[in-house]
């Protein structure tokens, strides 16, 4: 008893930490709490660069800051605590591993551990202040809760291949183009093109039509050189300006579609909890081979919901939200479905499924036993608490 309380617990705690669950009104101030510490901690180190400011108020910037920052440090430990339903697969110590060495634990850690490093070692203070620039990467957090800023990431996400074409294209143009300006430079202006990093600092800022004017060509040839780079800069650049911006119209014509097909289409959805040796159990969503007509909505994982894509993999302990047509046509011919529960003094308990008086026109086609789905075979003894789903009406098995 004491176990699943102390798991009850934990399990509340990270639905506090975690900004996926956005429904209860606790887990959202605590949510408002760490993004508020977080914008008063940047705030207070913003107004620190001004002498006056940090004169005037420094008393004050340095109890904010000693706050906000145990904020941070409560918010790792709690995120410790909880790594086992982050990382449900393996074992406590490898949840804990994978969350430490994750990004985001590391950008968490960096979030307070350099304000009490300098307790331990006094002498190394100034060579970690530099880590406290990590700690804005937490506003990105806050993602979670604006489908507009998930929109950007999932055309990155989606578009990452074109992208990376893209940027190697630029790359290999830079590098190519800072070799000849340099070739054709450096004899004129040896101390500007003093070697091939001048050039890429020049290819840089002309290809990507920044322009710093602090290098440039004096040379005919490289004149006209540089003419044909920023024409080429003009259209390399807007390649991947291209394909962002096609994505983000991909994007929000696909959310347009289905919210049409949700309006127009009266979809059934069904529920459907993975155990440790169910077939989908490791699987990657795009592999389970849905039949036509029938989708996976969405995955409810760890007090969160997942948007499905096809390269999700499922685990053990998630629920799959499934949508399917309903029956419309004229033609189909409907299906009764009930539930019956077995009570104490029901006269199936303690009978085989083959035992059991029921008419042939009723089926068992399904059997609930502690919230896990089993298939009724005819040696199975009924318990009391079982949930049978029976299909009638002259439904025939095949």
């Amino acid at each position: 008893e004491l176990k699943k309380q102390i798991t009850r617990i934990r399990l509340g705690i990270f639905r506090l930490v975690s900004v996926r669950v956005v429904g209860v009104p606790i887990n959202q101030a605590y949510d408002v709490l760490t993004t508020a510490a977080l914008v008063a901690n940047l705030l207070v180190a913003f107004a620190g660069t001004y002498e006056n400011a940090a004169a005037r108020y420094g008393g004050l910037f340095s109890q904010v800051e000693r706050w906000t920052v145990l904020v941070f440090a409560v918010d790792y430990v709690l995120r410790l605590l909880t790594a086992r339903y982050e990382y449900p697969r393996g074992s406590e110590l490898h949840a804990l591993r994978k969350y430490v060495f994750s990004f985001w634990g590391i950008v968490d850690l960096l979030s307070f551990l350099p304000y009490y490093l300098p307790v331990v070692f006094p002498g190394g203070a100034s060579a970690f202040r530099m880590f406290r620039v990590a700690r804005i990467m937490r506003l990105f957090r806050i993602n979670a809760y604006y489908d507009s800023i998930n929109v950007i990431t999932d055309v990155i996400v989606g578009r990452r291949q074109q992208l990376l074409s893209s940027v190697f294209i630029i790359s290999v143009l830079m590098l190519a183009s800072s070799l000849c300006m340099y070739s054709v430079e450096h004899e004129a202006q040896p101390q500007v093109f003093s070697n091939a990093f001048s050039g890429i600092w020049w290819s840089a800022a002309t290809l990507l039509t920044v322009g710093y004017g602090d290098i440039y060509p004096i040379t005919r040839l490289g004149k006209i050189f540089g003419i044909i780079i920023s024409f080429l800069g003009v259209g390399v650049v807007a390649i991947p300006t291209g394909i962002i911006s096609a994505g983000f119209v991909e994007q929000y014509d696909r959310m347009k579609r289905i919210g049409e097909m949700g309006l127009e289409a009266d979809l059934h959805f069904i529920k459907l909890r993975l155990h440790r040796d169910d077939p989908w159990v490791g699987k990657e969503l795009a592999e389970l081979g849905l039949p036509h007509g029938a989708i996976v909505a969405g995955i409810q994982r760890g007090g969160g919901t997942i948007v499905p894509r096809g390269q999700i993999r499922l685990q053990s302990g998630d629920v799959l939200v499934i949508g399917a047509e309903p029956l419309q046509s004229k033609h189909d011919k409907p299906i009764a479905l009930k539930e019956v529960v077995l009570k104490k003094n029901h006269p199936w308990v303690g009978e085989k499924v083959q035992d059991i008086d029921i008419s042939r026109q009723t089926l068992i086609i399904l059997l609930k036993r502690r919230g896990k789905s089993m298939v009724p075979k005819g040696n199975l003894v009924l318990m009391e608490g079982d949930k049978l789903v029976l299909s009638s009406r002259g439904t025939r098995s095949v």
